[in-house]
């Protein structure tokens, strides 16, 4: 028996192909070492192309594998600090706690979140308590045979009601997976399909639609083609007409490029397309 995904991975594999690897809009670098003790830097850069602001955040991981506890800390151009310490495993196995702070100094501005999360065969549970606004929220997911059901729900502790409650359901199979979503207190919901055609294509749709807004349905359908060890491209589509397009190729071991393009064909005599680029350095 096997530990279901998180409630927010249900339908994965299809997210992920839709989304993931389109760096349009900027240009971006990130950068990625370890140091001989096992404590890693992952310098963010990023440029917008619309508006020319350039950002970026550092950031510095320590892992203590031996004791489960892993310290994490960035800082961003905006002086915004970011906290995580996380210990797994250490006080009772299968579990997971995650203390996330955020502080902005100049606007006095602070946040903290402690996560639980509670791993077992066919049983995967995510408990959030937002310190200051205090909020809770908790999520599960019962897995069996590929079957994946789970739920939300957010509380506010002050107010006394509940925020906010989602569902889903999924399958996933080795080749295939599908999953619905019923999400904004099951006021949106979205269907979604993953399909590994074969060792080199993979195929993956969502359609999504609000009961609160017109009766039309958001459609977009994509495909991601392996070209070889080293490189792979990826097209999508949506019914309003956005064409994605990306191309990603590893230069080297621990250097890669990834280069994006959205174009809306409704409006291809207008400046409505968006270009992007990514580099991506790791020792």
């Amino acid at each position: 028996m096997s530990v279901p995904v998180a409630f927010n991975d249900i339908g994965k594999s299809a997210k992920d192909l839709l989304s993931k690897d389109y760096p349009v809009g900027g240009v971006k670098l990130e950068v990625k070492t370890t140091a001989p003790n096992g404590v890693t830097f992952k310098v963010n850069g990023q440029r917008d192309n619309k508006t020319g602001i350039i950002v970026g955040d550092l950031e510095t991981k320590y892992a203590d594998k031996k004791n489960g506890l892993t310290f994490t800390e960035a800082w961003t151009t905006s002086n915004h600090l970011n906290g995580k310490v996380e210990l797994e495993n250490n006080l009772a196995k299968g579990l997971k706690l995650e203390l996330l702070t955020s502080l902005l100094p100049s606007v006095n501005e602070k946040a903290a979140k402690i996560n639980a999360t509670y791993k077992k065969p066919n049983v995967h549970t995510v408990a959030t308590l937002d310190v200051f606004k205090t909020n809770f929220s908790v999520n599960s997911v019962f897995g069996q045979q590929g079957f994946l059901i789970g739920a939300e729900v957010a509380y506010n502790v002050l107010d006394g009601k509940i925020g906010r409650y989602n569902a889903a359901v999924g399958y996933t199979a080795a080749e295939y997976g599908v999953a619905v979503h019923a999400t904004n207190n099951l006021s949106n919901y979205a269907a979604s399909y993953y399909h590994r055609v074969n060792s080199d294509l993979e195929a993956s749709g969502k359609a999504s639609w609000d009961s609160k807004g017109s009766n039309a349905v958001a459609l977009e359908v994509g495909a991601k083609l392996k070209l070889d060890a080293t490189a792979f491209v990826k097209a999508k589509i949506s019914n309003a007409g956005v064409l994605g397009l990306a191309y990603t190729q590893a230069l080297r071991p621990g250097v890669k490029v990834n280069l994006g393009a959205s174009v809306d064909t409704s409006r291809l005599n207008e400046n409505a397309h968006k270009l992007g680029l990514s580099f991506t350095l790791e020792n």
